[in-house]
């Protein structure tokens, strides 16, 4: 299969999360932009300030832009990088959530609200409490209860947070080491008006086919970044980057909160040192939404492109057409 073309163009595109509102399929990606800061394990190259929400009323028809829906310069508590965000829709409104370095530097996520899926959003005055690192990931489920899932090693300081609070001389050991088990990502359930978390932030537990949990040598499953979860036919797909290693890999469990056995991979390594995604039904059909560099050539200059996935007579996922 030839490599897809991005769904857009005219702007650098990355981190998608793709969702179906008013029969509708919205995109809700990070916006890179030009820097000459250097390529660095900080992540200092992506050096985003504004959200652009993108639309289609047909898989390959015309994609609308609709602009800047939020911007760093509106938000009080953000000092940099608003990096990759995600949505929600509850209670006739919907919700952006996005991480951004407070004035100290100290990644935490915002939530800001609006009337329409493509916003314009209006941001909270201070990011969600008890929140932190970076990569916010939403899932409405069907009885309305609606779960924030975070967290990204290396750059996005979730190994900061070992001790559930924020350790800057963490930050040098970058992830997990030694003979221990892998960093997990965080999930907290939202509160009913979809603006904080209730009950905590917990672990979420990724585990072999055996049940132990992956280790942190394990750079080919483990958690790294870019969590996000969809579900089907009653059962919980929670899927994540491997981060060093660029692969989208994916887990199965019976709650959203988990536990979640690892159950295979999605995608291979593409084109650009990251990969982050988002999966979604749409007209009967599944889609992942991922992004890669061969509009650019540069690492920190993305595009959002979109594959068709199926799943196989054990349910599991995979590319509809095999990557070339």
């Amino acid at each position: 299969m030839a490599d897809p073309k991005p769904i857009v163009d005219h702007l650098f595109t990355a981190d998608p999360s793709a969702h179906v509102f008013n029969n509708k399929l919205y995109v809700y990606p990070s916006h890179d932009r030009e820097t000459d800061i250097a390529d660095n394990d900080n992540g200092d190259q992506y050096d985003m300030t504004d959200y652009h929400v993108f639309s289609m009323d047909s898989v390959g028809g015309p994609v609308t832009d609709h602009g800047i829906a939020l911007s760093a310069s509106s938000v009080p508590w953000v000092g940099k990088q608003m990096w990759a965000p995600d949505a929600a829709a509850k209670n006739g409104k919907y919700y952006l959530y996005y991480p951004a370095r407070d004035k100290e530097g100290v990644f935490r996520i915002g939530v800001a609200v609006g009337s329409k899926p493509e916003g314009p959003f209006e941001p909270d005055p201070e990011p969600i409490k008890g929140s932190y690192s970076i990569d916010p990931a939403t899932f409405v489920d069907e009885d309305g209860s609606a779960y924030l899932y975070f967290g990204g090693i290396w750059g996005g300081q979730l190994q900061c947070w070992r001790t559930g609070e924020f350790v800057k001389s963490a930050y040098e050991s970058m992830e997990a080491s030694g003979d221990e088990a892998a960093l997990l990502p965080r999930v907290g359930k939202l509160t009913e008006d979809m603006r904080g978390i209730e009950g905590g932030v917990k672990e979420v537990e990724i585990r072999d086919a055996e049940g132990k949990l992956l280790h942190a040598s394990d750079h080919d499953r483990r958690f790294f970044e870019a969590a996000w979860l969809h579900k089907y036919k009653g059962k919980y797909y929670f899927s994540y980057s491997t981060g060093d290693t660029h692969f989208l890999v994916y887990a199965i469990g019976e709650s959203p909160m988990g536990p979640f056995t690892y159950a295979g991979r999605i995608l291979e390594p593409v084109q650009g040192w990251t990969t982050h995604h988002s999966i979604v039904e749409f007209k009967g059909k599944w889609y992942l939404f991922y992004h890669d560099t061969s509009l650019s050539g540069k690492n920190h200059l993305r595009s959002v492109k979109m594959r068709e996935l199926v799943y196989d007579a054990e349910d599991k996922l995979k590319l509809a057409v095999p990557q070339s």
